[in-house]
C-alpha cells in the first residue's frame, strides 16, 4: 500500500467515480486531503444542470466528511472559487489548471482518473497518482428486471415497474415488481447506471442534458427523463432480444439479390418496435462479413455490431464533420440509424448523391409514408436517385418492398396526351405492379394510389373521356363502354332531359365529338350522387382564384356546385377543405356573376 505521502489533492474525475472513499476503506490512503473549491463549484454546476455526475460527486464529498469525523483522514477545502467563465469552459481545461496549481503549491500528490490531467501534471513536476478505474464485477439494478423474453423495462416514480415481454409485434406488458418505486429509488437506479457507464470501457453517456440523459450501458440503451421535462423521474431500458443474421430472414433469392447488389439507396421503415434496427444490424454485419468497409451514423449509438464496424455518433459532432469523415474514409456501405429531422435527411441525401451506398432507418406508419417524408426536402425528380428501394418491416419480418423509378408518361387518371410529364412510379418489388405515382401538379407534389383493377387501358381512357365530357352538364355520371363504338351512360333522373337536350341536340353533339353511340339511362339509387347534402362554405377571392372553403374533414370528397338549384360543375375537395376556381374560366365567371346578383350558390357533397 502507498502511504508515504501525507497530502493529497483530488480532482473532479475521482470524486465523481467515488474512488477516494473506496481507497480510504481499503486503507490505501491516509493523511490530509485537499479539495479544491473549483471541484465543488464544477459539481454544483453539474447538479444544477440536473446531471447525475454532479449529484454523484456531491455525495462523495459528503462521504469524505463522514470519514473526517471518524478520524480516518484530514479534510480541507482550498483555493478560490472559479468564475462563471472558468466553469463554462471547464472542458477546455480551466478547472484542471486551477487544480494542478493547488497540487504544485502544496507539494501534494494529485489523485486523478483523467489521463490527460495526469500527463500534463507530470509535465509541471507535480506528483501524480493515476487511477485506472476498473468496473466491479456486479449486476446493476436494471439488469435484475430482465430475462430472456424481456424487450424493455419501464420504471417511473410512484408506479410499479413493468416490462414488455415477447417479440416485436407480439408482446405484452407485465409487472416485474411487487411494490411501487418512489422518486428516490428511481434516482438511485439512474445514478448507478451513469456511474458504472463512466467506468465501463464498453459503455458511454450518449447525451446528458438538464432534463434527460441517454446512456448506452453495454447492450442496454437507457433513457433517463426527469422534471421539468417529465412529470416525474422515469427510466426506460431497451435491450435487443437476439442478434439476427440476414439469412434468418429467409428472403427470396430475388429480394436477396436486390438487397445485396442492386439497391444503393435503401430505406428501412416501420413503426416503433417493429424490428427496423435489428434488420439494419443484420444487413450491416452481412456487408462487413463480405469484405466491405461498413460504418454507421447513429443518434444515439444503439446498434449491436461487431468491432470491425465503426459506429459514429451525431451527438458528439456535427453533420459537417460526419460528412467530411465519411467522404475522406470512403466506406463501401453506410448505415444511417435513424433519419429523423431535416438535417438528418440532408446528410443522408448528400451522402447518397456523393455516390455512397446508403441504408437509412426511419419511423413510418406505412410504406408510402416513408417515401412522402422525402417530399419537400428535395426536388421530386431527385427522389429516385436518392431512394431506389424501400423495405417495410412489420413484427420483425419484411412485409413489403417497394422500388422507385422515373418515367415520362401521362399520369394515371389523366387522358390528354399533352399532360405527359416526369412521373415517379412506385412499384411492388415482388409483383412488379405499380402501386403509386408521384408527380408535380401545379405547385403541389401529389401521391396518387393506382387502382388494382385489371382493365383495358384504351377502354378505361375512353370511359374517362366520356365521363369528363358529361360532367360538364350533369352532377354525376356512370359510364359503361359496352363496345368499341357504344357507351351506356347513367345520370340522375332529374338531369336526363338536360343531358339529352332539345330534340336530342346535346347528346348528338357529344356523340359527334367523341365518335361514340351513347345510350342514356337513369342512374340508380346506389350511385354516390344520391344522398348528397348541402354543406356550409366560405369564399375568398385571392389574385385570379376564388377559394371555396368547406370542412377540412371533406378532403378528397366530390363536391357539386349549383346556382339557383341548377348544376354548374363538380370538383374534388383539396387540402384544408379548399376548392379553387379560376376567375377567368367560364365556371368562375358564372359563380362571380351569381354572387354579385345575390343568387343562391350551393355546394353539395
Amino acid at each position: 500500500m502507498e502511504n508515504l505521502e501525507k497530502i493529497y489533492v483530488v480532482d473532479t474525475s475521482v470524486v465523481i467515480e467515488k474512488a477516494i472513499s473506496r481507497m480510504i476503506k481499503k486503507n490505501e490512503i491516509k493523511g490530509k486531503i485537499l479539495i479544491p473549491r473549483a471541484v465543488l463549484a464544477e459539481l454544483e454546476h453539474q447538479a444544477n444542470q440536473r446531471q447525475e455526475t454532479g449529484m454523484l460527486g456531491l455525495e462523495e464529498l459528503q462521504s469524505l466528511q463522514e470519514s473526517k469525523k471518524k478520524g480516518l483522514i484530514e479534510l480541507e477545502y482550498v483555493g478560490t472559487r472559479p468564475n462563471p467563465v472558468q466553469i463554462k469552459y471547464a472542458k477546455s481545461g480551466e478547472i484542471d489548471a486551477m487544480i494542478k496549481d493547488i497540487a504544485y503549491e502544496n507539494d501534494a500528490v494529485l489523485i486523478t482518473a483523467d489521463r490527460v490531467q495526469a500527463e500534463s501534471s507530470k509535465a509541471l513536476g507535480v506528483k501524480v497518482k493515476f487511477l485506472e478505474l476498473k468496473l466491479p464485477k456486479t449486476q446493476l439494478e436494471i439488469e435484475k428486471f430482465f430475462d430472456d423474453t424481456t424487450m424493455s423495462v419501464h420504471l417511473k416514480e410512484n408506479t410499479y415497474p413493468v416490462a414488455k415481454k415477447g417479440k416485436p409485434g407480439e408482446w405484452g406488458l407485465v409487472r416485474v415488481g411487487d411494490k411501487k418505486l418512489d422518486s428516490l429509488e428511481v434516482q438511485e437506479i439512474a445514478k448507478e447506471v451513469v456511474e458504472y457507464s463512466r467506468i465501463d470501457p464498453e459503455s458511454f453517456i450518449e447525451i446528458s442534458r438538464s432534463g434527460s440523459t441517454i446512456v448506452q450501458y453495454r447492450n442496454y440503451r437507457v433513457v433517463i427523463v426527469k422534471p421539468p421535462v417529465s412529470d416525474g423521474w422515469e427510466i426506460t431500458v431497451v435491450k435487443p432480444l437476439k442478434q439476427f443474421k440476414l439469412e434468418d430472414y429467409k428472403l427470396p433469392d430475388k429480394i436477396l439479390e436486390r438487397v445485396k447488389k442492386k439497391a444503393r439507396g435503401i430505406i428501412v421503415a416501420g413503426e416503433t418496435g417493429s424490428g427496423k434496427s435489428t434488420f439494419a444490424s443484420a444487413l450491416a454485419e452481412f456487408y462487413a462479413g463480405n469484405g466491405r468497409i461498413t460504418k454507421t451514423v447513429e443518434s444515439p449509438r444503439d446498434l449491436v455490431l461487431g468491432d470491425e464496424i465503426t459506429q459514429y455518433s451525431k451527438n458528439f459532432t456535427t453533420s459537417e464533420e460526419i460528412h467530411d469523415i465519411l467522404f475522406l474514409s470512403r466506406p463501401d456501405n453506410i448505415i444511417f440509424d435513424e433519419v429523423r429531422d431535416t438535417p438528418d435527411f440532408k446528410l443522408y441525401v448528400d451522402l447518397r448523391l456523393g455516390g455512397s451506398n446508403c441504408l437509412g432507418v426511419l419511423h413510418s406508419a406505412s410504406p408510402i409514408d416513408a417515401i412522402q417524408r422525402f417530399i419537400g426536402r428535395l426536388d421530386t425528380g431527385m427522389i429516385p436517385s436518392v431512394l431506389d428501394t424501400l423495405i417495410y418491416i412489420e413484427k420483425g419480418t419484411i412485409s413489403k418492398i417497394l422500388t422507385l423509378r422515373m418515367v415520362v408518361k401521362v399520369p394515371e387518371g389523366m387522358t390528354e396526351a399533352d399532360l405527359g410529364r416526369p412521373v415517379i412510379v412506385v412499384s411492388d418489388f415482388n409483383s412488379g405492379k405499380a402501386e403509386y405515382e408521384i408527380y408535380s401538379y401545379g405547385e403541389e407534389t401529389v401521391v396518387i394510389p393506382i387502382s388494382g383493377e385489371e382493365t383495358n387501358p384504351l377502354k378505361s381512357l375512353a370511359a374517362k373521356e366520356v365521363a369528363r365530357e358529361l360532367k360538364k352538364i350533369c352532377s354525376d355520371v356512370s359510364v359503361d363502354l359496352v363496345s368499341n363504338n357504344k357507351a351506356v351512360i347513367k345520370v340522375p333522373s332529374m338531369e336526363i332531359a338536360r343531358v339529352i337536350g332539345k330534340q336530342g341536340s346535346n347528346i348528338e353533339a357529344i356523340e359527334k365529338k367523341l365518335g361514340l353511340s351513347i345510350d342514356v339511362q337513369e342512374l340508380g339509387k346506389s350511385s354516390v350522387s344520391e344522398g348528397k347534402e348541402d354543406v356550409r362554405f366560405t369564399v375568398n377571392e385571392k389574385k385570379n382564384f376564388l377559394g371555396f372553403f368547406v370542412d377540412d374533414n371533406l378532403n378528397g370528397k366530390q363536391a357539386s356546385f349549383y346556382i339557383g338549384g341548377d348544376f354548374v360543375f363538380s370538383a374534388t375537395v383539396g387540402k384544408k377543405g379548399e376548392i379553387k376556381v379560376h376567375t377567368k374560366s367560364n365556371v368562375g365567371r358564372s359563380l362571380m356573376n351569381a354572387m354579385n346578383l345575390n343568387q343562391e350558390v350551393s355546394i353539395r357533397v
